[in-house]
């Protein structure tokens, strides 16, 4: 399921790692991280079939930078994290970019306090996306209860291509929105256009240079 695991620790500094996997493999994360704090991933390439990165239940304090990704699933958060920084991150060809998914079913957890900074994407299927009712299979999701609640996450400085038209997509719940979602200096394209951004119960600001330019984070 993963190549590398940080499961229940304290203080811990990856660095200059390379993970190779056909992105054919599905569950080959890179690297996993759960119920740990102070953890730093630095200067490394990761290539999978699935997370380059994932960030699981009880993460705090996690910093992420100067890492390549591609191919795989891109960077993505799920719930029970907080104080995570991403910063000098570029992804190949991935199928996402900075993603954060939260399951359609109840729960009493969050997401808050993120910052992905200085992010380069190169013909990324999804280079911004915050699934709230992430359901794989449509299966035992009920999705009538969205109580993972997602607050203070700030997008700056990101740049490059989308593999789609649309390049943005929030998807939260009219019950607990997401809120305090913050785009500054976002610029992505789609075949040479401006990229396109849909976001539903999404409760923010953007400032500076946006493309997609019809961003609206309040609804």
């Amino acid at each position: 399921m993963f190549h590398i695991v940080i499961n229940g620790c304290n203080d811990v500094r990856i660095q200059r790692v390379r993970v190779s996997a056909s992105e054919k493999n599905p569950n080959t994360d890179g690297i996993h991280v759960q119920l740990s704090s102070n953890v730093a991933i630095l200067n490394s390439k990761i290539g999978t079939g699935d997370d380059c990165v994932s960030i699981g239940a009880g993460t705090t304090n996690l910093w992420i930078e100067n890492v390549v990704c591609g191919p795989g699933h891109g960077i993505t958060l799920e719930f029970g994290v907080q104080n995570v920084r991403v910063k000098t991150r570029t992804f190949i060809g991935t199928q996402n970019g900075l993603r954060i998914k939260s399951w359609g079913r109840p729960s009493n957890d969050f997401v808050r306090n993120v910052l992905f900074q200085h992010a380069i994407m190169t013909n990324v299927q999804n280079p911004i996306i915050i699934d709230q009712n992430y359901c794989p299979d449509s299966k035992n999701c009920p999705g009538q209860a969205f109580l993972v609640k997602i607050s203070d996450v700030t997008y700056q400085d990101i740049h490059g291509t989308s593999a789609t038209q649309v390049a943005v997509k929030s998807e939260c719940s009219k019950k607990f929105p997401c809120t305090g979602i913050k785009m500054e200096d976002v610029k992505l394209t789609f075949n040479n256009q401006p990229a396109r951004a849909s976001c539903s119960n999404a409760d923010g600001t953007t400032s500076g240079v946006i493309e997609p330019s019809k961003l609206s984070l309040v609804k």
